[in-house]
């Protein structure tokens, strides 16, 4: 008899989960819950975020230049940029130090994209999906790499409007000469944008397609190379729709949600590539854990998962709500890949982002 509650409650719960497509809070064994995968720790992290006390780190993007660049005074071979959702925009280098920060409001996930130009000047494109009241939608904006000048940074550059009440998920793709933009909205909502520059210098979207994930929804990662778009029903799994808008709403889904694979929440998503094999790597939110698929092939592989345990300096990852990663040469301290993983529980202050060099776990999974 004393079985009988939880039972009631599972029952309930089965119901509510029938009966409404809102978000069913589901935390696996319990917050801070780590489950099996293999180990591995980061190697550095950056300073908390400026929020104290609350829900704040989000999600990273991590963007490499070929040459170094300027930002802020100081000369990078490229930087990480991070979201406070209660407060804005961070820039950090390799090292994890700051070197710039935006207080924007509250953005939630953020994206970084090459291949625009702006007043005939190259630009890479950062955009991140905005939940400020007055300025839902998706805020742009942009940095000059070949600018010099010692207050060269991230500048805004207007907005994608849209009609999602609260932004959520966001990811871009560049597909031949078109710069797509992904925004996926708290309650499932999945819209899609070619973001082009106008005769203004400003930026104009058009948006090429629009449909319903079915529920609560985030993690978004594009790879033009397989036509791929892969985005997280959180309680629901991994689905991959076609990156072509003209495919529509079809989709298959490559990863139900199940035990000691994925558990809810199902959060961020991010893609690597490295050498001649590309992977997309997860956010068990449930257990603390990120599960790896190889996605080049026929269809998605699972390859296992892994842990980030408390290394020398650096504590482990629990609760992820965000992750980027990027293969090849990124710094000397990351030759062949970093993954940039959102940590919810910062052993000393507020939240924060924390880097693993991808050769370790490429060694701990056997890939």
């Amino acid at each position: 008899m004393a079985r009988l509650p939880a039972l009631l409650a599972s029952i309930s719960l089965l119901t509510l989960a029938a009966c409404v497509s809102h978000e069913v809070d589901y935390q696996g064994e319990g917050e801070g819950f780590v489950g099996e995968g293999a180990p591995v720790t980061a190697v550095l992290e950056t300073p908390s975020v400026g929020t104290a006390g609350e829900d704040a780190a989000d999600d990273p993007a991590v963007w490499v230049s070929a040459s170094p660049v300027s930002v802020k005074g100081r000369t990078v071979n490229g930087f990480v940029a991070g979201t406070d959702k209660k407060a804005g925009l961070y820039l950090y280098d390799f090292d994890g130090q700051i070197l710039q920060f935006m207080p924007e409001g509250l953005l939630n996930n953020v994206d970084v994209v090459e291949g625009l130009s702006v007043n005939g000047r190259p630009q890479i494109l950062f955009g991140a999906s905005d939940r400020t009241p007055g300025k839902t939608g998706v805020s742009l904006y942009v940095f000059d790499p070949a600018a010099t000048d010692i207050e060269n940074g991230l500048k805004p550059w207007g907005a994608i409007a849209t009609d999602v009440v609260e932004p959520y998920g966001f990811c871009f793709a560049r597909v031949g000469n078109d710069t797509h933009a992904i925004l996926v909205g708290h309650e499932g909502e999945l819209r899609q944008f070619i973001v082009t520059v106008g005769a203004d210098g400003q930026p104009q979207s058009r948006e090429v397609r629009r449909a319903e994930i079915g529920s609560i929804s985030e993690g978004c990662a594009a790879d033009p190379e397989t036509d791929a778009l892969y985005i997280a029903e959180e309680n629901v799994g991994v689905w991959r729709y076609g990156l072509n808008p003209a495919s529509g709403a079809g989709r298959t889904l490559i990863q139900p949600i199940a035990p000691g694979v994925l558990v809810a929440d199902a959060e961020g998503l991010t893609i690597l590539k490295d050498r001649d094999a590309r992977y997309l790597i997860g956010s068990s939110q449930g257990d603390s854990t990120f599960p790896v698929w190889r996605i080049d092939g026929a269809a998605p592989e699972y390859k296992g998962r892994f842990v980030v345990r408390d290394g020398d300096g650096v504590d482990g990852i629990t609760g992820t709500d965000g992750l980027d990663a990027q293969g090849g040469f990124v710094s000397e301290r990351f030759p062949e890949g970093v993954v940039v993983i959102q940590d919810d529980v910062n052993d000393v202050g507020t939240q924060n982002f924390k880097y693993v060099d991808w050769r370790t776990i490429r060694s701990a999974l056997g890939l």
